[in-house]
């Protein structure tokens, strides 16, 4: 999270996830002056998971500079599941939930199929 870019917001934002085969990625939210090209911290965190030879997410947690939990936006609840799956462990204030609680019917590789 000390790498956040929040100039417009001063609201920094770091995200971390435990991949299938162990390792640990990471990411922070980059604002922008033309605010709709900003990057959630959950973006900074699957382009490292790719970068990083990719996997499946396992586990999932989102803080602000305080440590209070955060909840991903809509956006990224779908970017996690691209990359983690219904059964992704995300950590919420009410406790740790799988990610297809916080996003139910949600669209996936699967449904292009049809």
């Amino acid at each position: 999270m000390s790498r956040a870019y929040a100039p417009y917001s001063g609201f920094p934002v770091g995200a971390a996830a435990l991949v299938d085969d162990g390792r640990t990625v990471s990411g922070c939210n980059v604002e922008n002056a033309a605010y709709g090209v900003a990057l959630c911290a959950e973006c900074g965190l699957v382009s490292t998971l790719a970068a990083t030879g990719g996997g499946r997410l396992v586990a999932f947690t989102c803080c602000d500079r305080n440590g209070e939990l955060l909840m991903p936006c809509g956006r990224c609840r779908q970017l996690l599941w691209e990359h983690g799956g219904p059964g992704l462990l995300v950590d919420t204030a009410r406790g740790v939930r799988p990610l297809a609680e916080l996003l139910p019917d949600a669209f996936g590789p699967a449904d292009l199929g049809r």
